[in-house]
């Protein structure tokens, strides 16, 4: 026999483009006692409610039953979320950058060449001197406030100094 019909169907089943009345043909046709070889693979699949128990349905007293279980509603609380809080993982996160920056530093430092270093000394333990200009060279704050005051030199604000003292300590 040609059950061109029932392929189309189930092509169009799996598709799903069928409607309840091709699904229903669908079923009917598989609930015979004589189904092709080719197509008895489909069998349980539409012959599944009619052979299923019905026990398995829930009843009407469900609802009722699941309500008594659940008790009444509570009524649920905000809860303030501070500041603090709320920046807190920004907080540790920026810490961790500081940590892992700090240690590259120190990891980078510990790797460069000393060439000027003693031998037997620790490198950790010799000052590096770095070559350019010094900013301090000498003392600048007696020539910046003589020239302040317009006097000419060290010796002549000692001079006024002392002369002023008495004035000073009334």
């Amino acid at each position: 026999m040609d059950y061109k019909y029932i392929n189309q169907l189930l092509d169009r089943y799996w598709q799903g483009e069928t409607t309840l009345e091709e699904e229903q043909i669908l079923r009917s046709f598989f609930s015979q006692l004589c189904v092709p070889e080719e197509l008895a693979k489909y069998r349980p699949l539409f012959v599944y409610e009619q052979t299923e128990p019905k026990t398995d349905r829930l009843g009407d007293d469900f609802d009722e039953r699941l309500l008594s279980m659940v008790g009444e509603p509570q009524e649920v609380k905000a809860r303030k979320v501070l500041i603090s809080q709320r920046f807190a993982p920004l907080f540790k996160a920026a810490a961790m950058v500081a940590i892992v920056l700090t240690l590259s530093q120190a990891a980078q430092m510990s790797f460069q060449s000393t060439n000027d270093v003693p031998t037997g000394v620790p490198a950790a333990y010799t000052p590096r001197v770095h070559e350019g200009a010094s900013v301090a060279m000498t003392d600048t704050m007696k020539m910046d406030t003589a020239r302040h005051n317009g006097l000419s030199s060290a010796s002549t604000v000692g001079q006024q100094l002392e002369q002023n003292a008495p004035n000073l300590l009334k």
